[in-house]
């Protein structure tokens, strides 16, 4: 340790009480965090790239430091699905301090790791007042029993108005409009329990039928439309 000379000739004074640092809520425990292995939780990120064109939606589940579990979700960008497909590779056994100085590869997924980083040294974890936190799979159950991302992409215009695409509950087939032409309703298809029942030799048109749902007053309606067509 080099000091300046400056303060080498400063006179010593001692320090008072130090209490250390503010406890943190860790699975059910207020913890002094003072070493990586100390930082527990299931917590997100969320992270943008500098063209701001594409998302990410970062979750990991860290217990004692290191990661067990990440889930990688993006959005807006072709390339970055990619990049997600390596993060998931790389994530899982680093320490929350590697993986903050790892590459990631997508700008978009690093500023998730750094707002999550965030979130869980601060104590602001989905775990925090959960004994023992939440068990490995906990990213599964987030996205629900068809493992798809919860995503709703809509779209409007000023001269024919709204255009819903796709709702969390999964891909939009027909709006369903008043007799003023006021969206009252919609019907989707669940994407997730459609390819799984397709998968497992079920007919197609059967499956689509059996994950087709509707929101709101769809039965209603005075008029259908197809949001891609019409």
């Amino acid at each position: 340790m080099i000091y300046s000379k400056e303060v080498e000739e400063m006179c010593p004074v001692a320090q008072g009480v130090h209490h250390g640092c503010a406890p943190i809520p860790e699975e059910a425990k207020w913890v002094q965090a003072k070493r990586v292995e100390d930082i527990s939780g299931f917590t997100h990120g969320i992270g943008w790239c500098a063209p701001q064109q594409g998302a990410c939606k970062l979750s990991l589940n860290v217990k004692e430091g290191i990661i067990q579990e990440a889930l990688v979700e993006t959005i807006g960008c072709s390339g970055m699905t990619h990049s997600a497909a390596m993060a998931a590779e790389i994530l899982p056994g680093l320490t929350v301090m590697e993986a903050l100085n790892t590459d990631l590869v997508c700008d978009a997924i690093n500023t998730a790791m750094r707002e999550l980083f965030l979130q869980i040294v601060y104590g602001r974890s989905q775990s925090a007042f959960s004994e023992e936190g939440l068990p490995v799979g906990a990213g599964l159950e987030d996205l629900g029993k068809g493992l798809v991302s919860q995503v709703g992409t809509m779209y409007g215009t000023k001269l024919k108005g709204s255009r819903y695409l796709q709702m969390t509950e999964g891909y939009c087939t027909r709006m369903a409009l008043d007799a003023n032409n006021e969206v009252i309703g919609y019907e989707f298809v669940h994407m997730g329990k459609l390819m799984q029942w397709i998968k497992e030799g079920m007919d197609a048109n059967e499956a689509v039928k059996k994950a087709t749902g509707c929101y709101g007053r769809f039965k209603d309606a005075v008029k259908y439309i197809d949001p891609r067509k019409e």
